[in-house]
């Protein structure tokens, strides 16, 4: 009898958190910089079956093009979820948490010095 092929292929299982950190580096790869005081993007990913749905949550500069970081992130995190992991990316949802503007920014915190 012949072997069953892709039963002798064995079977490769990628943790969520592993697709999480690709695509937490790919949105990194993506922006113009994190802003000063500012944090590294995140993200959160759930898998079914192959078909992963990415979220990421991220910290821009004021004033950006919003719209074109967004953009270039989601690109980024599908193309390279699809490239290194092999998964389908159906859906990137991309989060603004904060805008940090230079001129807001504060070197010295505000309120009382004891």
């Amino acid at each position: 009898m012949a072997a069953d092929p892709v039963r002798d292929r064995g079977a490769t299982s990628i943790a969520d958190r592993v697709v999480a950190k690709i695509a937490s580096q790919a949105a990194r790869e993506a922006l113009d910089a994190v802003p000063e005081g500012g944090s590294a993007p995140h993200a959160s990913v759930v898998v079914h079956r192959d078909v992963a749905r990415v979220s990421v949550s991220l910290e821009l500069a004021y004033p950006s093009d919003v719209g074109r970081q967004c953009g270039a992130v989601r690109g980024r995190v599908r193309s390279r979820v699809e490239d290194l992991v092999g998964m389908e990316v159906h859906e990137v949802g991309v989060h603004v948490e904060r805008l940090h503007s230079p001129y807001t920014h504060q070197s010295t915190p505000r309120g009382r010095l004891s």
